[in-house]
């Protein structure tokens, strides 16, 4: 993984040099002269920069998981951040900035890095496909081996490919994995289905994998080859950043930088100038849509009783189409496919009550079944959109589900992933005007079902008995 986040960043170095040989050529041509010497300091420049860049904000596609919407928007602002610097150090400097050619610079940078890592995610699809991956069994059955599988999923840069599942006996019925065709066998028997299917490695994904059963198969896999790792339990306590120690032998895991509950200043700047910014685009959408649902319904807004930040209540408008609704018209089905039924939110965000980014707004009825690791999602000002809704997430699917994204963003929020995420939210929806089936059928709930097509799954039973699975 190490390996390619390596090449990554010395591709994208020496497509700054490429690019800015470009750019001058496109700028004056094959003459030479002292002009184009001016273009070294930024040069320089531009290589320090994105070293720094690629250190602190992990540009190199990966990050949060495979996904071109997100590569776009990190690269797009990445870049924008990059040319903002340069303008200004060269006016700071009373140097007259050649800004035509930094334009040539700034757009061929943005297609380069783009197709580097479209040409990695080539090159590692071809190693799927060829098979020259890790084989990866997750022992488990439960959220946390869900997201575990899920998670591979959407690295690809990681080369592993889970391929089953394993659950102890006493999980295994009502598995959110189970099936009328697995199969139940004993712990020798396990080893060998698992080098039948050629696994290289199995992740002990279980609340409690101190169980004799579990390290029963932890130590027999050991013995013949198969790597174990481990996701620490309990796993809520690691959505946080987090430090190895190797203390005379003994594993030991640092928490570092929980969760905080004050609201960074950076953000609410954010809000209101986007918010005032996009003010030409997004009210006369709103109006114009107002007017209709006003003309067919009666009844243009409607608020719904939310959890803000703390949990204090406020109410959260929208324009007046029911979700879900089985009966909805054509046009309400498009004011909702892109999401123009949440446009008046912006209303909350310029009151203080919502940000622009951060967890969605769930009911007070909800909020009241929160555990209480749960409730640490109220400790942010709630969101039109956010890390759990880029990754599908809807009203719909559990807070537990939520809940991770949610803190994942708490964790790691700068102004860099909010107008990240803005921007993903964007593509999403520019990628839905082109969907032009809307109009013929009603959309359907997206289920979120991170279930990969598994050849085998397997439930262990009686791990100390000394009996075969043929017995």
């Amino acid at each position: 993984m190490q390996a390619i986040r390596r090449f990554i960043l010395l591709a994208d170095l020496g497509w700054i040099v490429v690019a800015m040989v470009l750019a001058c050529l496109l700028r004056h041509g094959w003459v030479w002269n002292a002009s184009v010497l001016t273009f070294v300091p930024h040069l320089v420049a531009s290589l320090g920069l994105w070293l720094l860049v690629s250190f602190l904000l992990e540009v190199d596609g990966f990050r949060g998981g495979w996904s071109y919407p997100a590569i776009l928007s990190q690269l797009f602002v990445a870049i924008l951040g990059l040319m903002v610097t340069l303008l200004a150090v060269a006016y700071f400097q009373r140097e007259q900035a050649p800004h035509l050619a930094l334009s040539y610079f700034a757009l061929l940078l943005f297609v380069g890095f783009l197709l580097i890592r479209c040409a990695v995610r080539l090159h590692l699809k071809s190693l799927h496909r060829a098979g020259a991956v890790r084989r990866v069994v997750v022992v488990g059955s439960g959220p946390i081996a869900r997201e575990l599988a899920a998670k591979i999923a959407r690295h690809p840069e990681m080369l592993c490919n889970v391929v089953g599942f394993l659950c102890p006996a006493e999980v295994a019925t009502g598995s959110p994995f189970s099936s009328p065709n697995a199969i139940r066998t004993r712990t020798f028997g396990v080893i060998d289905i698992l080098r039948g299917h050629n696994v290289n490695e199995i992740i002990l994904a279980l609340p409690k994998p101190s169980h004799p059963e579990v390290l029963d198969l932890a130590a027999r896999c050991r013995n013949h080859g198969i790597a174990v790792s481990l996701v620490p339990d309990p796993y809520e306590l690691y959505l946080s950043k987090t430090q190895f120690l190797d203390l005379d032998g003994l594993p030991l895991l640092r928490l570092q930088d929980a969760v905080t509950v004050s609201e960074p200043t950076w953000q609410r700047v954010v809000d209101l100038t986007v918010a005032i910014c996009l003010a030409p685009l997004w009210v006369p959408v709103v109006l114009i849509s107002s007017a209709l649902l006003k003309y067919k319904k009666g009844h243009a807004f409607c608020r719904e009783l939310r959890c803000g930040k703390h949990g204090n209540p406020f109410w959260m408008y929208r324009l007046n189409s029911e979700r879900f609704a089985s009966n909805l018209s054509r046009y309400e089905l498009f004011l909702q496919h892109l999401s123009v039924t949440e446009l008046p939110q912006l209303w909350n965000v310029l009151r203080g009550e919502m940000s622009l980014v951060g967890p969605r707004p769930e009911s007070p009825e909800k909020v009241k079944h929160y555990s209480n690791w749960q409730r640490q999602r109220l400790n942010a000002k709630p969101g039109i959109t956010g890390l759990a809704q880029v990754h599908g997430l809807r009203d719909q699917h559990p807070s537990e589900d939520k809940t991770r994204f949610d803190l994942q963003y708490m964790l790691n929020r700068s102004p860099f992933i909010d107008i990240s995420l803005l921007l993903q939210t964007f593509w999403t929806l520019a990628g839905r005007t082109f969907q032009m089936r809307l109009f013929n059928s009603r959309p359907k709930v997206r289920e979120e079902e991170h279930r990969p097509d598994l050849p085998f799954q397997e439930s262990l039973t009686s791990a100390h008995s000394t009996q075969s699975s043929a017995d």
